[in-house]
């Protein structure tokens, strides 16, 4: 991924609303979400949802198809497994990987110390 592709993906997701529409759209799964699901599960009004998932798009973090008359969204699994990809190509200098590099492992330790779960 180039950093310019980064910056904009980065970006798109720098915005609260954003951010909770892509992580429901990750926890959906390659199946995704119509869009008038996304936005009742967020009680988001359509121009506003529309917009946001505009700049998704944009950024190349999610995709839509056709499905009769709804229009499904989907995350874009490829260019968000790039984007981590860049943001750790460097992880400790070329080095084997401290445990607490891991954030899927040290998020899941935390959450079972606190016996919290973290919902999309």
């Amino acid at each position: 991924m180039e950093s310019n592709l980064a910056v904009t993906a980065l970006g798109a997701l720098a915005n609260d609303a954003r951010l909770a529409i892509y992580r429901h759209l990750v926890a959906a799964g390659p199946e995704g979400l119509p869009v008038g699901q996304i936005g009742g599960k967020l009680k988001m009004p359509g121009a506003t949802l529309s917009f946001h998932l505009s700049q998704l798009q944009n950024a190349g973090l999610i995709a839509s198809r056709r499905d009769g008359r709804r229009l499904i969204q989907t995350a874009n699994f490829e260019c968000m497994n790039e984007l981590v990809a860049y943001l750790t190509e460097n992880c400790c200098g070329g080095k084997s990987c401290d445990p607490i590099c891991k954030p899927n492992i040290a998020r899941r330790t935390a959450r079972a110390r606190r016996g919290t779960t973290v919902n999309a």
